[in-house]
């Protein structure tokens, strides 16, 4: 039950074992859109493949990314939640 609501053993040092301070500010950026997503009621998987899939987009001159963010993801996309 407890995995269910925290699937991440978060607090117990894992930045030491990102290997740098730029790979545990990463880490910690994934582990923010995932909980976001969850708090949203968005799988996070369904959200990362779709961004990821959207990004050559933003990339080629679109610059608001914000779109994008779990919160407006669901708003915007809603095509993809019908899935």
């Amino acid at each position: 039950m407890e995995n269910a609501i925290r699937p991440l053993a978060i607090g117990r040092k894992n930045f030491l074992f990102c290997g740098s301070d730029a790979s545990a500010v990463r880490a910690s950026m994934i582990y923010s859109f995932i909980a976001t997503c969850k708090a949203c009621g968005i799988e996070p998987r369904e959200w990362f493949e779709d961004v990821i899939r959207r990004i050559p987009e933003y990339e080629n001159g679109r610059s608001d990314v914000t779109h994008l963010l779990p919160k407006n993801w669901k708003r915007n996309f809603n095509d993809c939640n019908q899935r």
